[in-house]
């Protein structure tokens, strides 16, 4: 599954919080970068103990736990903590593919990758350069999103971050492990639940096909997950 979601952040609010994170101490992207990633990527990284990054990373929590677009797309079993990285001129990140386990810093805990997130924090006409390009099964496409807007795509795929030839990009990313492994199955329980969420809207949750296809959507999860 591949999807953009809208409004993570309000564009404000996510613009403000890039502006703020460019004032704080960065240090080399690779702190976090596995053996291959590493050989690819030019950027900067706030470092994870750091009392910016916390605040950042709370509030970008906060707003996952309310977005239903993203809890439905995702049906989140664990959610790395979120990190935040900075492209200037010069920088970029080649096609990779992102580590199967993350460790937790926080508690030790493994947890698998079965999506990727990018949430951006600045206004795509403040930088060149900078798309998000993924690689899938209808070739690839090249993402340049709004501020507050987020991008959840496979972490299995092929990616890379075009090199920044104007201005700064700093955003927020981080993975998720989903109830649901099966990539198939999770994507057919989103298009259920979005439709479950519409026919609810025109005819109420107490109508009887919508109730039926509630029963249908819970008891697929209970199949399906972990």
């Amino acid at each position: 599954m591949l999807i953009a979601i809208p409004d993570i952040l309000p564009p404000h609010e996510a613009v403000e919080l890039g502006r703020a994170l460019s004032a704080a101490d960065w240090v080399d992207g690779n702190a976090t970068s596995g053996p291959g990633a590493a050989l690819a990527k030019r950027n900067r990284q706030l470092p994870e103990g750091g009392e910016a990054a916390r605040q950042a990373r709370a509030l970008v929590q906060r707003a996952l736990a309310q977005n239903g677009l993203f809890l439905s797309a995702a049906l989140p079993h664990a959610i790395y903590p979120p990190l935040f990285n900075r492209y200037g001129p010069g920088d970029g990140f080649g096609d990779h593919v992102d580590n199967a386990i993350r460790v937790d810093p926080a508690t030790g805990q493994q947890m698998r990758t079965d999506m990727s997130a990018t949430l951006f924090l600045t206004d795509p006409d403040s930088y060149d350069g900078g798309d998000l390009v993924v690689q899938g099964a209808f070739g690839q496409a090249s993402y340049k999103l709004p501020a507050g807007h987020m991008l959840l795509y496979p972490s299995s795929s092929l990616h890379h971050v075009t090199e920044v030839t104007r201005g700064e990009r700093i955003s927020c990313f981080f993975w998720v492990q989903s109830l649901v492994r099966d990539t198939h199955a999770r994507e057919m329980l989103f298009e259920l639940d979005q439709s479950i969420q519409h026919l609810t809207t025109d005819h109420g949750g107490g109508h009887a096909e919508v109730l039926r296809l509630t029963q249908l959507y819970h008891n697929l999860i209970r199949r399906w997950a972990l």
